[in-house]
């Protein structure tokens, strides 16, 4: 059992590497009531085409990630969350771009818990019955979605922004997609991403992390797992331009929603380089657009923006963008004082007040999010599963500079990268 200190912020982790390749974390929380446990496989809804050690590669049907996401919560002999209930438990499960996290929250029977959590995520059930009946519930979903105006102005985005790469897909897939599914298909996907080699275990709480680790070491000891290939993944060429400038579409909806995207031209960033990149990139964000900033004042005393206007910063090794937008009486308004306003940042710099301002928000929101075992645990499974660290945040937010956060102003913001998703009211009828 490995020991990680971090003193920089008072966090003392204990890591394992089973011999199935599980990478089980444990962060003893001392007078923390609550414990929260995530068992993530690194398996999301950009993964649909890949092959495992010298097989071919394979396309499998959009959306598959979040299908199994749905089925692994079925078993013969009934309904997961009924056990996790009766164990004093509350349990859920969530899929992103490049994760699977299955999950629970609890005060008490923790270890029962937290048997129940890694048993079922190990133990697939599909029939051809079981999968045909997920469908129509996914359609149900997909279309739901449909109708949510913040929903399709966010992906509307993502797909003006991206031709090729599956990150403009909608995570639950379409409902021509999920129809070609099977449950063979399933299995598939299951036995590569599902794997524990891919897969990683974290426990945060008030928790004793030897009792854990024997835990978890004598349920993988009885469980038979053969070794696995190397995954890899395959993406088709993006090109750099966005696929289209302007995305609109109509829904009723009280005010419009207007968001812009602008697309990275350089992607390829892994680790810590990746880290910097996205810690420099939120913090530039938060001093040009956060609710202290003058743009921001300067948009809402104009009635362009509301409480809802915020911004946001994804990334990968493969894709990254910013979002930037909510609610507004006037998009066509609101985008030309953004490309004003970010164009006059851009000759002036950042003030450096604005800078200081925002990096010590930044800095206490990271303190506080430490104390929330929830934040912890998903926070730390997305660094983890990016080969970086997220107690090394801090040390990022610290050591940026002024210099650093303006070049990199100046680099993001290329308008010829600008991509605008809108979502208004339809338009009269005579």
């Amino acid at each position: 059992m490995e020991t990680l200190n971090y003193s920089k912020v008072q966090e003392k982790l204990y890591r394992e590497v089973l011999d199935n390749g599980l990478e089980v974390i444990v962060l003893p929380k001392e007078g923390f009531q609550k414990t929260y446990a995530t068992f993530s496989t690194k398996y999301g809804s950009v993964d649909n085409r890949f092959s495992v050690g010298s097989e071919e590669p394979i396309r499998v049907p959009d959306g598959i990630a979040h299908f199994l996401e749905h089925k692994m919560f079925e078993e013969p002999e009934g309904d997961i969350f009924a056990v996790f209930a009766s164990q004093g438990a509350s349990a859920n499960a969530y899929t992103t771009f490049d994760r699977t996290v299955y999950l629970f929250s609890a005060t008490e029977q923790i270890h029962a818990n937290l048997e129940t959590l890694i048993n079922f995520v190990q133990k697939p059930y599909f029939t051809d019955t079981n999968v045909d009946k997920e469908k129509g519930i996914i359609e149900q979903e997909i279309n739901m979605y449909k109708d949510n105006a913040d929903w399709r102005v966010y992906f509307g985005l993502i797909d003006a922004l991206y031709h090729n790469h599956p990150v403009h897909i909608d995570i639950a897939g379409t409902v021509e997609s999920i129809y070609q599914i099977d449950k063979e298909t399933l299995y598939r996907c299951y036995e590569t991403f599902y794997h524990p080699s891919n897969m990683l275990l974290f426990v945060v709480g008030g928790v004793d992390a030897k009792e854990i680790f024997d835990l978890v070491k004598a349920n993988q000891q009885a469980k038979n797992v053969q070794p696995q290939g190397q995954i890899e993944r395959y993406f088709d060429e993006e090109p750099v331009h966005v696929k289209i400038p302007r995305k609109v579409a109509q829904l009723s909806v009280s005010l419009p929603k207007c968001m812009l995207g602008f697309k990275e031209k350089k992607v390829g960033l892994t680790g810590d380089d990746l880290l910097r990149n996205e810690v420099t990139t939120k913090l530039m964000l938060e001093a040009l657009l956060g609710p202290s900033s003058k743009l921001y004042q300067s948009l809402y005393e104009q009635n362009l923006i509301s409480d809802s206007f915020g911004h946001e910063y994804n990334s990968s090794s493969n894709y990254a963008f910013s979002v930037v937008g909510g609610d507004t009486p006037d998009p066509d308004a609101l985008i030309e004082a953004l490309r004003s306003g970010i164009t006059a940042a851009i000759g002036q710099g950042i003030e450096s007040s604005a800078f200081e301002r925002s990096k010590r928000k930044k800095i206490g929101s990271y303190l506080r999010m430490l104390n929330s075992p929830e934040s912890i645990a998903g926070e730390f499974t997305r660094y983890r599963f990016r080969d970086s660290d997220m107690f090394d945040v801090l040390g990022f937010y610290e050591t940026c500079t002024l210099e650093e956060v303006n070049n990199r102003l100046r680099e993001h913001f290329d308008f010829e990268q600008l991509a605008v998703s809108i979502v208004e009211k339809p338009k009269a009828t005579v």
